[in-house]
């Protein structure tokens, strides 16, 4: 199981029992990331990682910064979460990774140079003996550090320094800014293969207008959602309840523009088959497939013609487990 662990926490000496943890973490092959999503292109480069720290005799270890620089540096052109880091860490364990080392982005942080990132992080603390990137890494402040850079730092220090290419899909690079674009249209078929996993939302159960009860189809509203959201549309799914139940879902997101003129977007979850209490609990919610954009019925009973038809187009997405 990957271990999720804070730099900050375990540079913070031996009472804190930071010291034996660093120890943990030295002397292994190292690659630095975002990593947002885990998908098919990090999988291929995280396993050259642990290829590498099986070589060197030390653990394999996935970097990330924490919050996304972007989100410090251009708070506004900062790009939606795929993944959270206890999700990421989740997904980085069927590969072999055995810590994901997450370091806060402070400005203090993010205003190194190249140069000192690389032996403050890489030499001092981690003492590396393998780095694995992706040709398009860059590190540092304004970015200024590279591949070329990365692998003279590496060659001075005796560190074995491998590029991995990235994985390619129709003759275009899989990674997370394209899995993006793919959940933005709602094409989440495509999004999951290039992920190689299912995508999943998650958040907690809030009050709504009670109007899907009235129509016979109860729904889960779901809040405080950290994940990015697919476009508007009707989605197959699975949730799973609090207490680790798993259930066929259909889930509308997007505005209600049957009964809501505001153009509000809800996230709301209609449960198959059943009848519980769902207010105030986590629900994760995985997405397998697209049914129906949004779209605007000249009245209830129209609507409650058509959610029956989009069950039937749920149940068909799903596997027949559900």
């Amino acid at each position: 199981m990957t271990k999720l662990v804070r730099l900050s926490e375990i540079t913070g000496g031996a009472e804190a029992g930071g010291s034996d943890t660093l120890s943990r973490l030295q002397n292994g092959a190292i690659s630095i990331g975002n990593f947002d999503g885990v998908h098919k292109g990090h999988r291929e480069l995280l396993g050259k990682v642990c290829d590498a720290a099986e070589r060197v005799g030390g653990p394999a270890i996935a970097i990330v910064l924490d919050p996304h620089p972007a989100s410090v540096l251009r708070p506004h052109g900062a790009p939606p979460t795929l993944t959270t880091l206890p999700r990421r860490a989740e997904l980085m364990s069927s590969v072999g990774i055995d810590f994901l080392l997450v370091c806060e982005s402070t400005r203090e942080f993010l205003n190194q140079t190249a140069d000192a990132f690389f032996s403050s992080l890489v030499v001092d603390s981690l003492q590396a003996k393998a780095v694995v990137e992706g040709p398009n890494f860059y590190f540092g402040r304004d970015r200024t550090g590279n591949v070329a850079r990365l692998a003279e730092l590496c060659s001075a220090r005796n560190i074995d320094f491998k590029v991995v290419e990235p994985s390619v899909r129709d003759e275009r690079m899989v990674s997370s800014s394209r899995v993006r674009e793919a959940i933005a249209s709602g094409e989440i078929t495509l999004a999951n293969e290039m992920l190689g996993s299912i995508y999943r939302i998650a958040g907690i159960v809030a009050s709504g207008e009670r109007r899907g009860r009235t129509l016979g189809f109860p729904t889960a509203n779901l809040d405080q959602v950290a994940e990015m959201l697919p476009g508007d549309g009707v989605f197959a799914g699975v949730a799973t309840t609090s207490d680790g139940a798993r259930h066929a879902a259909a889930i509308h997101i997007g505005p209600n523009p049957t009964f809501d003129e505001t153009r509000k977007t809800k996230v709301e979850i209609h449960l198959l088959d059943y009848d519980g209490d769902l207010y105030g609990q986590s629900l994760m919610v995985e997405l397998l497939g697209k049914v129906r954009g949004v779209q605007k019925f000249p009245d209830a009973a129209a609507l409650v013609d058509q959610l029956h038809s989009d069950l039937q187009s749920v149940r068909a997405i799903l596997p027949q487990s559900f």
